[in-house]
């Protein structure tokens, strides 16, 4: 796909651009001079606005990027003795290029899952060389929320896992790149995911929800907040996550704050993955392999589909040759993704599987999309 082609993407919510009421916020922000690092009044205001979410002793602290903020907070729960437990597919064992073992100096123990989410009884056979000098020591249990497979725990699933993990002296990171998706659909408050279910810290994801950067780290368990937060300042400067003008990512995610506007950005882009899945398992010959829970949708597709829909469309191949000439393909929703985008791109994989438009357009019941 060449710049010149109309860019149309299900690939990622990264993809998407800014949501109209924060770049109006940045622009509100864009006025006099005001103190840098964080120091200045409307970073304080965010920060005061994340205690009122999270719970009035968690310390939040702003970053660049997912990355960043994932790296920061296992740093501030980790020595370089210890080790993070995962799932195979966490975006801290696949896609940050090894920066969670090389800045925590940790061994990362990556769990097969069959839909990307731990579970007490996959995480128990990990839990054992306490004390022995020669093995890591297991400090972490790292979770996605939503999961890189756009399933959801339950708070039921959470409360199961931070439960086993009081037991064995262990903190419980969330990696929230997409947790407004995740508490979109559960319907439920960002404390009720996180604080009160006993999560130890979280990164509250701005970037794929309609920001254009930035992540908040939030340290939200009363009980650990103390210790996790002693040094959380020191290790996000030494970590380059520290930004001069914090004044522009703390006016983000007072934008996301006001009005839920994160939440809404989540439901929009959820309820767009739920009709591109119906869209979809109207089709035959594509197979949908997990719960469609948040925004993502994953779906077996011929290969002779996938090479003809990529000349239009940009969307990753997860797995290839999964089934005799097919591949598993990942699909995004954002928070700017419309009902004729999913239409146009249905109908094309009808195009593509039955070979004419007038095929097509009688296969694809459009006005039920």
């Amino acid at each position: 796909m060449t710049p010149q082609q109309p860019f149309r993407s299900f690939a990622s919510d990264n993809n998407a651009g800014i949501h109209p009421a924060i770049l109006e916020a940045l622009t509100r922000a864009n006025t006099a001079h005001a103190l840098a690092y964080g120091q200045d009044a409307l970073t304080k205001s965010v920060q005061a606005r994340l205690k009122e979410e999270f719970g009035n002793h968690a310390e939040s602290y702003f970053a660049f990027n997912g990355t960043g903020a994932n790296v920061l907070a296992l740093q501030a729960m980790t020595r370089s003795f210890h080790a993070i437990l995962c799932a195979e597919t966490a975006h801290i064992n696949v896609d940050e290029c090894g920066a969670p073992e090389k800045f925590t100096g940790c061994k990362l123990i990556p769990i097969p899952t069959p839909d990307g989410k731990l579970t007490p009884e996959l995480i128990q056979p990990h839990l054992h060389g306490f004390g022995v000098e020669h093995h890591s020591q297991v400090n972490v249990l790292a979770l996605t929320q939503s999961s890189e497979y756009g399933t959801v725990y339950s708070l039921a699933e959470l409360r199961a896992i931070t439960e086993l993990a009081r037991q064995h002296g262990l903190y419980v990171f969330m990696d929230g790149a997409r947790l407004a998706n995740a508490a979109a659909h559960l319907g439920c408050s960002l404390r009720a995911m996180t604080t009160d279910v006993g999560i130890d810290a979280v990164s509250f994801g701005g970037t794929k929800n309609g920001t254009m950067l930035g992540e908040a780290v939030i340290f939200c368990n009363a009980e650990t907040v103390r210790e996790l937060s002693n040094h959380a300042a020191f290790i996000r400067k030494q970590s380059m996550q520290l930004a001069s003008k914090m004044r522009y990512v703390a006016a983000q995610f007072d934008a996301l704050l006001t009005n839920e506007l994160w939440r809404n950005n989540a439901l929009h882009a959820n309820n767009m993955a739920q009709t591109l899945a119906s869209a979809l398992g109207e089709i035959p010959n594509v197979a949908i392999t997990q719960d469609v829970q948040a925004n993502a949708v994953f779906a077996i597709l011929p290969n002779p589909v996938i090479k003809r829909l990529l000349e239009q469309f940009f969307f990753y191949v997860w797995k290839e040759n999964v089934a005799p000439d097919a591949s598993e393909v990942r699909l995004m929703a954002s928070f700017d993704t419309t009902d004729e985008e999913i239409r146009d791109f249905a109908y094309h994989i009808h195009e593509a599987m039955h070979g004419g438009k007038n095929t097509a357009r009688q296969a694809l019941k459009v006005e039920r999309i």
